[in-house]
C-alpha cells in the first residue's frame, strides 16, 4: 500500500495509453543493463549478492521513499525516518542476511528545519538498534520545491551461495507467512482519516496498534536462522500478500493455492472482518506488511516451525507450491475468492 495522494494530469485520447507496470520497465530498460554481472541474479529479486571471501557474499538491496507516495509529507520525521530504514531491513531479512550497514541518500526540502532533522536522527538511531544495524555514509542534497525524497542502500551478509532467493520454490513446497497480514493498509485508512475508519469499532489501542503497523513497520530479522537452514525460497511482502504470492510463484515457474481463511490477521482486523466493514480481500492485497513469505519443503515443515518458534516469530502456513503457472486464493469453501486487483503496482494505479 502506498499513501498516492498525487492526482495525474488529463490526458485526451491520442494521448492516453495503458502504462508500464513496474516489472515490466525493469525487464525492458533495466535488465540489459544487468546482464553479465555476477550477483545481480537478472534484477528477479529483491537483492543482488557479491562473494566477498571464501565464505561469506555481500547481499545489497535498495529502496527509496517518496513524500506523497510512500508517506505523508506531515508524518513524524523519527516515523519517517524509521520507515525508511526498515523498509531496506525487510529485504535483507528475507533474503536470510545478516544485517551489517546502510548508506542513506536525503533530498531535504528547503523548509526543513533543525528541530525536524534532529528527530528524524533520533528516528534512525531507534531502528538502527532494533535491526541491528549501522549508517555507513550517504549523500544529502536540496530538492527545492520538494518533496522529501529518501534512499537507503541496506548491506548483508549471507554465508557464500546461501542468500534465500524469491525463485527457488519446489513444487510440493508449502507457503509460510510470518506475523500478520493487512494491519499496515487498515494503519493508513485510519492515518488519512477518512470517516470510515473514524467509526470503526475499534478502541484506542487497537487503533493505535495499526497506526503503529503503518509507520513503524518491524521485520522479522531473528527469522534468519530458519530461513537458512529451511527455505527453498522468501521474499518479504511489501505490495500485498497476493501480488508478492504471485511474484515468488513467477519466479519459481509455478503456480500455489493460498486458502484465505487460513492466512493470519490481527484481533483488530478480524472484528472489522466480523463486523463485514471489511473484506480479506483488504488485507490480502493491502501491502506495505513487510512480513515474511516462505516456501518451505514438506520434509523440512516441522523444524522450520520448532525453529521459528525459538526465535519468536509467529509463522503460518497458508498454502502450497504447484506444478503450473496459476495462483489461486480459496474461501473457506475452496471456490476462488474475488480480488479487484492483486496488490500494488507503482506505475498502474
Amino acid at each position: 500500500m502506498r499513501c498516492n495522494t498525487q492526482a495525474m494530469p488529463q490526458q485526451d485520447d491520442k494521448e492516453r495509453h495503458s502504462p508500464l507496470s513496474e516489472h515490466d520497465l525493469i525487464a525492458r530498460y533495466f535488465r540489459p543493463l544487468a546482464d553479465g554481472v555476477p550477483g545481480a541474479i537478472g534484477l528477479l529479486d529483491d537483492a543482488a549478492s557479491f562473494s566477498i571471501g571464501s565464505d561469506e557474499e555481500l547481499v545489497v538491496t535498495t529502496d527509496a521513499l517518496v513524500a506523497g507516495v510512500h508517506f505523508f509529507a506531515d508524518d513524524l520525521a523519527a516515523d519517517i525516518a524509521w520507515k525508511a530504514l526498515a523498509v531496506n531491513v525487510s529485504d535483507l531479512a528475507a533474503k536470510a542476511a545478516c544485517p551489517l550497514a546502510y548508506s542513506l541518500a536525503l533530498a531535504l526540502p528547503r523548509s526543513v528545519d533543525e528541530e525536524w532533522l534532529k528527530e528524524f536522527a533520533q528516528g534512525l538511531d531507534a531502528a538502527q538498534t532494533a535491526f541491528g544495524i549501522g549508517l555507513s555514509g550517504g549523500d544529502t542534497t536540496v530538492s527545492p520545491d520538494g518533496p522529501l525524497t529518501l534512499s537507503v542502500t541496506a548491506f548483508g551478509t549471507v554465508p557464500n551461495q546461501r542468500m534465500v532467493r524469491r525463485n527457488g520454490a519446489k513444487a510440493g513446497d508449502t507457503l509460510y507467512v510470518t506475523g500478520t497480514i493487512g494491519d499496515s493498509a487498515l494503519g493508513l485508512k485510519l492515518r488519512t482519516g477518512g470517516s470510515d475508519a473514524s467509526s470503526w469499532p475499534l478502541d484506542e489501542a487497537q487503533r493505535q496498534f495499526l497506526l503503529n503497523r503503518y509507520l513503524r513497520p518491524a521485520p522479522p530479522v531473528t527469522l534468519r536462522a530458519a530461513l537458512l537452514a529451511h527455505a527453498s525460497a522468501a521474499m518479504d511482502v511489501s505490495d500485498g500478500l497476493a501480488i508478492d504470492a504471485s511474484r515468488m510463484c513467477s519466479a519459481s515457474g509455478l503456480g500455489a493455492r493460498i486458502d484465505a481463511s487460513a492466512v493470519p490477521v490481527s484481533q483488530p482486523a478480524l472484528q472489522l472482518i466480523k463486523a463485514e466493514i471489511i473484506g480479506l480481500d483488504t488485507l490480502l492485497t493491502g501491502g506495505d506488511d513487510y512480513e515474511i513469505l516462505a516456501a518451505i519443503p514438506l520434509a523440512a515443515e516441522a523444524a522450520f516451525r520448532s525453529d521459528a518458534a525459538a526465535a519468536n516469530i509467529p509463522i503460518a502456513r497458508i498454502g502450497q507450491f504447484f506444478q503450473d503457472n496459476e495462483l489461486k486464493v480459496l474461501d473457506k469453501k475452496g471456490k476462488p475468492l474475488r480480488l479487484n486487483s492483486l496488490g500494488y503496482d507503482h506505475f498502474r494505479r
